[in-house]
């Protein structure tokens, strides 16, 4: 046995953030746009700018979405666009509907603002639109729907169209936001894009569709850099809120993000971090197939996340799985934080951080971990 292959044996393998490892990190490139960035706009990026955003910057987006831009305000990462979203549209006792699984971080936001929190099944395709369907037929008047549309956190699945054009079909009939939380779509290493909510809604037509997206996934997390587009009403009430959270985001972030948007390199620097998200999840997919086989995935076309179920009539304890997994040095979630019950025979594994000459070694671990927690 090389060296190489002993030492992945033993290393510390974390599947537990959604974050790109800093070798698919373009940051000579970022060096590079904070200086042209400070290099073009020295008055933008030191003074304090207004709640909107960077301008340039929301100019970009605006065009990247075919809207005025008046459709859009540019926030410090995406989690803060859904804050000040939920905080405008959630009080206490406001029904919403959000994917079972979803986001913890969604889970725990709701809950935070008294939210009356309903979670539809996701399925392989997408939210579960007859569900949503049903319950709206019961008498359940959601002000909001929340889905991770593409490569959703924590599954990995995606919304086909024709579940898309009905939760739209049924937003236009029963008066409902759906809250299009897209921060993944960009990072799609195979398979054929999907037209947004957003899009099929109008685009700067659309009165039923809040966008919010991030450039955590394709340029860096630590940039802290997101953004919501929807209806004017919608975003002038969250920039009077944003101005009196900070009176402007961070400019310097969003000057750079600007520089390096419009600059040469970052069309190239994409390609890499897909070409080896898609690498990774290949390899991920094959140690699973080989060491745990009795559990159930689908592979993504894209993002950072999988969702691994085992057996639930195997009396799995998610709990003393990841114990176990810990123990040999393997980090994952429980399936246990992103619904508000259940998922103790589940997981989530990300991908985005592991070097694949870690990953078969992390998942024979896992799967030591699997049948060690079960004695």
């Amino acid at each position: 046995m090389s060296a190489d292959v002993q030492d992945a044996a033993v290393r510390p393998v974390s599947f537990a953030r959604g974050a790109p490892s800093v070798d698919i990190v373009d940051v000579e490139g970022l060096q590079q746009a904070a200086h042209d960035a400070f290099a073009a706009d020295p008055a933008g990026l030191t003074g304090y700018g207004t709640a909107v955003g960077y301008l340039p910057l929301r100019a970009w987006i605006a065009a990247k979405h075919d809207v005025p831009v008046e459709h859009v305000l540019v926030t410090n990462g995406s989690m803060q666009a859904d804050a000040f979203l939920f905080d405008e549209l959630v009080t206490p006792g406001t029904t919403v509907l959000a994917e079972r699984p979803t986001y913890d971080r969604t889970l725990l936001g709701l809950r935070e603002r008294g939210a009356d929190v309903r979670l539809v099944t996701l399925e392989e395709d997408g939210i579960a639109v007859e569900e949503v369907a049903a319950l709206l037929a019961d008498g359940v008047r959601p002000s909001l729907v929340h889905v991770i549309p593409t490569f959703q956190n924590p599954a990995g699945y995606t919304l086909s169209r024709a579940k898309r054009e009905r939760l739209l079909e049924l937003a236009r009939e029963h008066d409902f936001v759906v809250f299009e939380d897209d921060p993944y779509v960009d990072v799609r290493f195979s398979g054929e894009p999907l037209p947004r909510m957003l899009e099929l809604d109008g685009g700067a037509g659309s009165e039923h569709v809040v966008y919010a997206c991030s450039f955590s996934k394709t340029i860096c997390p630590g940039i802290r850099v997101g953004y919501l587009v929807g209806p004017p009403a919608i975003i002038d009430r969250v920039r009077v809120r944003a101005t009196g959270t900070y009176i402007a985001p961070n400019m310097v972030a969003q000057g750079i993000v600007h520089a390096y948007l419009t600059g040469s390199r970052f069309p190239t620097a994409l390609e890499r971090v897909k070409s080896a998200l898609g690498e990774r999840v290949a390899e991920l997919d094959r140690a699973l197939r080989e060491h745990l086989p009795q559990a159930s995935f689908r592979r993504p076309e894209g993002g950072y996340f999988l969702w691994v179920s085992l057996p639930a009539d195997e009396g799995h304890d998610v709990a003393r799985i990841v114990a176990e997994a810990a123990d040999r040095g393997v980090a994952i979630v429980p399936g246990t934080d992103f619904l508000l019950e259940g998922g103790e025979n589940s997981f989530r594994l990300a991908y985005s951080a592991v070097q694949v000459g870690d990953v078969d070694s992390g998942v024979r671990r896992l799967a030591e971990a699997v049948a060690a927690a079960r004695r």
